[in-house]
């Protein structure tokens, strides 16, 4: 038996935090043959991630450009991965979650007669547009995918409903949740030197937005509701790590650069984000991943999206739906800060996300079910 051959790929911020786990579990089993590879769909968040978690790509494609389409992204990952799949010839691709290198890297494996294999699978808003271009990312992805690994078994019917079959399906939690045993730690010292000059023992409202259907007035929207909140508790410190689109930073900048109350910082590593989030008091996303990772430290979530492909958060009571209208973002807050009862009820919410060990899981099922021949 020769080791079989898996190849790693990922190429954002969000995808490193959710498959560092899975690459260190592979890199414990000696009939594996591992290696990662990088796109670069974020560069300088994305090298910042690899850092923090002690990952070096054996691969990096460096696609990134500056205001690079979706075009580009799919095709440059496809033209960079062709000679990468030529040379290493994996038994199995590794792919996780819905962003274009996921889809990029699906195909090229499909391409090379690879197997995939799909981490996160199985999340859906049922609409097309929304999230874009993520929810055809992951639903064209579930097409090519011959292993399944979803975080739960909401995630399983919808593959169901898609005539996934069920045998190439596996209920594992999210890998994200194994990631927190790696980042968070009692008495942490935060990095960021931005974070070491704020006052952090006011309560922290944390704000993550940068989604791509959130661009433009939707922004604008979420950026006025926080300008409102600010202004009612200015007792509360506003953190809000800015993406590194343009888009996002020119109008969070226009709206919130004077308020006193309010920090527009750098976007922040994982250890720092995630030890962060565990002393918020509450958090305004339109992340999915801050979706999955909040409930874990009994922190209330406001999801500034109008759908979310994470509805057992909400059916839990952990998180809020919102959705990018001013007045409806604001209201949602105002409640949350001003019923203690309520607020409550959601910090106690327990995470439907898995108990921390689906990066085992997953490899588990690759050894199990990949076997390789000489």
């Amino acid at each position: 038996m020769r080791k079989l051959k898996v190849l790693t790929i990922f190429g954002t911020r969000p995808e490193a935090v959710k498959m560092a786990p899975v690459v260190k579990e592979l890199a414990k089993r000696k009939n594996i043959n591992s290696k990662v590879c990088v796109t670069g769909q974020h560069k300088q968040m994305l090298e910042q991630m690899l850092k923090n978690f002690g990952i070096t790509p054996d691969f990096d494609l460096g696609i990134m450009k500056p205001r690079q389409s979706l075009t580009d992204i799919l095709t440059n990952s496809m033209l960079a991965l062709e000679p990468i799949m030529s040379e290493f010839q994996p038994d199995i691709v590794l792919c996780q979650g819905d962003t274009s290198t996921t889809f990029a890297a699906s195909l090229s494996a499909f391409y090379h007669k690879a197997k995939v294999g799909h981490i996160e699978a199985g999340l859906r808003t049922g609409e097309k547009y929304s999230p874009f271009p993520e929810e055809m990312n992951r639903v064209l992805t579930s097409r090519l995918a011959d292993f399944s690994f979803a975080p739960t078994e909401v995630n399983k019917k919808n593959l169901l409903k898609e005539g996934i079959s069920e045998d190439s399906i596996f209920i594992t939690g999210n890998t994200v949740i194994d990631a927190l045993d790696l980042t968070v730690r009692d008495n942490y010292k935060f990095e960021s030197d931005e974070l070491k000059a704020l006052d952090l023992d006011k309560r922290i409202i944390l704000i993550t937005a940068h989604r791509r259907e959130n661009l433009g007035k939707p922004l604008k929207n979420i950026c006025n509701a926080i300008k409102r909140l600010a202004h009612d508790y200015s007792d509360y410190t506003f953190i809000y790590p800015i993406h590194m689109n343009p888009a996002v930073r020119e109008v969070a900048n226009e709206i919130l650069i004077d308020l006193p109350n309010v920090a527009l910082i750098e976007p922040i590593d994982v250890f720092d984000m995630h030890n962060l989030m565990a002393n918020s008091h509450l958090i305004l996303s339109d992340s999915g991943g801050i979706q999955e990772e909040a409930p874990s430290f009994n922190v209330p979530v406001i999801v500034l999206r109008t759908s979310t492909e994470r509805p057992e958060a909400v059916d839990a009571g952990a998180t809020v739906l919102a959705g990018i209208e001013e007045d409806d973002i604001y209201n949602i807050a105002i409640e949350l800060l001003k019923d203690n009862k309520k607020y409550a009820k959601m910090a106690k919410a327990k995470n439907p996300y898995g108990d921390g060990t689906a990066s085992k899981q997953i490899v588990d099922i690759i050894e199990n079910q990949c076997i390789v021949n000489k």
